[in-house]
């Protein structure tokens, strides 16, 4: 009877171990939990601020969109750009937003991990206390003690007493997994939100970088149009026309080139030429922050010239421009204080296009090789080869796939 009474003596000691671990627990989780929920709140109040602002933003798209279906007027372009100008100020407050409640969501994370942390440390010391009464019981010899006793019961309670006692262990192995799985899943979420917001960053440059584009165009405009609308319209006119003839040109001498290189004889060339359907582009600029998308719905003339045909890819003027890929020169045109290009054809499916060139180092027909100079950017508006309607330092360039565009950010490295 006093064996048994040892046994179930122990049992409660460890419940009793388990129950005082608990309360530390639950005091430690208490002070957590407060943390966690005031952090949730104000989670809660950024998630409001960012629909809120994202509400806005629909507003000015929609004025936008009206805009873009009514004549294309100076007094309608200005009001086209202050609406785009309106959105992306919300859109760079709305990215500032969403870094704040990614940031409140990376310390509700930490006090999680802590949180887990914490109870991970409690269940070791369970499975230690438990593993040394194992030990200890383990090395008693029940033969012995059997012989002693002469009582089968008490060798019967000490075994179950072992078995209790192992099941506890596998118990809390199981738990200490658990948590540990818990932990690494926290740990993994704080990395990924980490991640978010140095993308947020970037985002909110990018729109920074398209907000001085609007502001700038708007104020080219104005300038040079000195607010008359006839000298608008006279700017527009010759901004369509030199942009139906350039592409008229670019797909004739792109048509031109296809068919030289059908019969090219040069077999040194033609072995270096880019082969197939497949390409893959290099970064003719050093890679910086894109200040316009391929078909960019903040394209500061979509209003008036329609769909951006390329990306606009940031480069201070003078830049060094390299061949995105080989290929033989199509055109290599000076505009003098009008728009200056090179179009490079790479094989019969693909070719590519510089724009906003300050300075070009190719002739026409020339064949050139991935990553040679062909020339220095521009874009400063009144500056040569910067053409009539640019956006600032910066190159325009262009992936053409069987004389359409299309994205080059599909097609770079």
């Amino acid at each position: 009877m006093t064996k048994k009474i040892f046994i179930i003596y122990s049992l409660i000691i460890i419940s009793g171990g388990l129950f005082l671990t608990n309360i530390f627990i639950s005091k430690a989780a208490n002070s957590i939990s407060n943390e966690i929920e005031d952090i949730q709140n104000q989670i809660k109040i950024k998630e409001n601020e960012i629909t809120k602002l994202g509400e806005e933003q629909k507003i000015y798209e929609q004025k936008i969109e009206q805009i873009r279906k009514e004549a294309k007027t100076l007094k309608n372009e200005i009001s086209f750009l202050d609406n785009q100008i309106a959105k992306i100020q919300l859109e760079i407050k709305k990215q500032e937003k969403e870094i704040e409640y990614l940031e409140l969501s990376i310390k509700n994370i930490q006090f999680r991990i802590l949180e887990k942390e914490k109870q991970i440390e409690s269940q070791k010391e369970q499975i230690k206390r438990i593993i040394q009464l194992i030990d200890k019981e383990d090395k008693k010899d029940y033969l012995s003690l059997f012989a002693l006793n002469s009582s089968l019961s008490s060798l019967v309670d000490r075994i179950y007493y072992l078995r209790t006692l192992e099941k506890n262990l596998l118990h809390s192995l199981n738990q200490y997994e658990i948590i540990k799985s818990a932990l690494e899943e926290q740990k993994l979420a704080k990395r990924e939100k980490v991640n978010q917001i140095e993308s947020a960053k970037i985002e909110i440059e990018t729109q920074k970088a398209k907000l001085a584009s609007n502001k700038q165009v708007q104020s080219y405009l104005l300038d040079q149009s000195r607010g008359a609308e006839w000298k608008f319209q006279s700017l527009l006119a010759n901004a369509i026309e030199e942009e139906r003839a350039r592409e008229k040109e670019i797909q004739e001498l792109e048509r031109t080139v296809k068919e030289k290189l059908a019969s090219l004889e040069k077999e040194k060339e033609s072995n270096d030429m880019e082969e197939g359907n497949e390409i893959v582009f290099s970064w003719p600029v050093p890679k910086e922050r894109i200040t316009c998308l391929f078909h960019d719905s903040d394209y500061p003339y979509r209003y008036l010239l329609g769909e951006h045909s390329g990306i606009d890819i940031r480069a201070a003027q003078g830049t060094t421009v390299r061949a995105a890929a080989s290929g033989y020169v199509a055109q290599a045109k000076y505009g003098g204080m009008g728009y200056s290009y090179i179009m490079i054809v790479h094989n019969e499916t693909f070719s590519t296009l510089y724009g906003h060139l300050s300075q070009i180092s190719v002739v026409q027909n020339e064949y050139i090789k991935r990553g040679e100079v062909i020339g220095k950017s521009g874009g400063m508006p009144g500056t040569p080869g910067a053409g009539n309607f640019s956006t600032g330092p910066h190159l325009h360039f262009e992936v053409r796939m069987n004389g359409l565009p299309v994205n080059p950010l599909d097609y770079l490295l």
